[in-house]
């Protein structure tokens, strides 16, 4: 009988702080949009004598990812130094901490498509600071130091997951819990969200792990998932072939799809940490939870039910919708004045994010505004306007400043009810197609809808769209 496998993975995620300045020193973060090595100081460069000191609203971040994540907040924690050299790190060492984190003991829930769920715990989340960044020309590494002292947390899961679909799902519900406290813009394209993974396979319900491996260089989500699946059947090909895992760091190539040796357990650095000498220990009072806590906003998951409650839209709509904040502040907003959750959601749906998409918009930067966008379903629900018109108002107050109302009444796209005008474009169609009559007649009752939706096309491009579709629904079946 073949042997089943089972994979264990668990996921380290670098979470860079949009703070203005720099962990330990006054230095501006704007790091990209500078020139190289122009935002520095002694303390950042680890210059003899220079002293560090810890930014407090890196700790206020920070506390807000734990709450985010489900931690408990350690009322006291402290730095210390983990020692190696590397070029891009200036002072040798790299303050963090260690084996007194500030946050611990948190979790994140993800579901299946079965609706069944599972929680992956958090094992801890601690405070760091970022390496310079290396810049390789040739045969010469140039150093800028302008990323160095960035402030960091690392975010270290427990090894509860099973494949990649549920780190794929984790990093995820990590990336949006962490997003809507507004601590990061958490983009690995921008390297403010970083992520190694840590990947061992046993055999189907065994209780002892087999040999990890650590996974580096993974620049998307995508590409996480993909990563870990190589390594997974490497992991099983190399054990039934005969050979054994060794511990090791490999980085994945992203190009070629596979993971590649990058330096083995014996080659890994005694990091020698120490308790930092130069700080002191961290302590959190509970005022200070107190007001972050009352800080933190409304998370995604939350935010999703209560749109499914309150707005009886189903929960794949309310998920795109809760994306954001601001796109589920929109929505809202639209509903206001709309009275229309429903319509309100398929507009958002369709055609607000079809033209923020082909204009690489955020809603934020949406030319309709909430309000202008709820008077047209207010013309739609009044039968002032059709649906096909609704849209060609949509287009038009793309670029236009003047309101619906006043765009539909100068532009005549008022939608036509007239009674008798409606009737004369019905018989002139009919008159036209007596084909369709007698098909209409003989037809069974399955197949009837169907003429008359052919006739009623007809007319609605008579009426260039602007016939009330219910009246010549109802003036049609009346004639027929």
């Amino acid at each position: 009988m073949a042997i089943e496998w089972e994979s264990v993975i668990g996921l380290e995620i670098h979470c860079q702080l949009d703070t203005k300045t720099k962990v330990w020193c006054g230095c501006s973060s704007d790091y990209d949009n500078s020139s190289e090595n122009t935002h520095t100081c002694p303390i950042c460069l680890g210059h003899p004598g220079a002293l560090p000191k810890l930014n407090k609203k890196v700790l206020d971040y920070a506390i807000k990812a734990g709450f985010a994540l489900g931690c408990d907040i350690n009322k006291e924690s402290k730095f210390d130094r983990k020692n190696y050299f590397y070029p891009d790190t200036p002072k040798n060492y790299q303050i963090t901490q260690f084996d007194h984190p500030y946050a611990e003991n948190g979790h994140i829930d993800i579901k299946f498509s079965n609706g069944c769920e599972k929680r992956i715990g958090v094992t801890r989340i601690h405070i760091e600071e970022d390496a310079g960044k290396s810049i390789h020309a040739g045969e010469e590494t140039f150093i800028n130091f302008n990323r160095a002292s960035m402030p960091l947390i690392e975010i270290v899961s427990e090894p509860d997951m099973r494949s990649s679909e549920e780190a794929y799902q984790y990093l995820n519900l990590v990336k949006d819990a962490l997003k809507y406290t507004k601590i990061s813009d958490v983009s690995m394209e921008l390297g403010s969200l970083r992520c190694d993974a840590n990947i061992s396979v046993m055999h189907k319900g065994s209780k002892k792990f087999g040999t990890r491996v650590e996974v580096k260089n993974l620049n998307s989500f995508k590409g996480v998932a993909r990563a870990i699946d190589y390594e997974i059947s490497r992991q099983i090909e190399e054990i039934e072939n005969g050979g054994k895992i060794n511990q090791e760091t490999r980085l994945w190539d992203e190009e070629a799809q596979v993971t590649r040796i990058m330096r083995s357990k014996e080659e890994a650095m005694d990091y020698r940490f120490f308790p930092e000498p130069d700080l002191v220990r961290v302590v959190i009072t509970d005022e200070q939870l107190k007001t972050l806590k009352n800080e933190m906003p409304e998370s995604k998951i939350a935010k999703m039910k209560r749109f499914v409650d309150t707005y009886k839209i189903n929960e794949k709509d309310a998920e795109i919708l809760s994306n954001s904040i601001e796109l589920g502040d929109y929505f809202e907003e639209l509903v206001k004045t709309s009275n229309n959750p429903k319509l309100s959601c398929n507009w958002i749906l369709t055609e607000v994010l079809r033209v923020l998409k082909d204009n690489n918009k955020t809603i934020e930067e949406f030319s309709i505004s909430s309000k202008e966008l709820g008077e047209i379903i207010i013309l739609i629900d009044k039968g002032a306007i059709s649906s096909k018109i609704a849209k060609e108002l949509f287009h038009i107050k793309l670029n236009d400043k003047r309101s619906p109302i006043v765009i539909v009444e100068e532009e005549k796209m008022a939608q036509l009810a007239d009674t008798s005008e409606i009737e004369n474009m019905v018989m002139e169609v009919l008159a036209n197609n007596p084909k369709l009559i007698e098909d209409y007649k003989i037809a069974d009752e399955g197949r009837k809808p169907r003429v008359i939706k052919g006739l009623m096309g007809q007319v609605m491009k008579a009426s260039k769209g602007k016939a009330n579709p219910k009246m010549v629904m109802d003036i049609l079946i009346k004639n027929l």
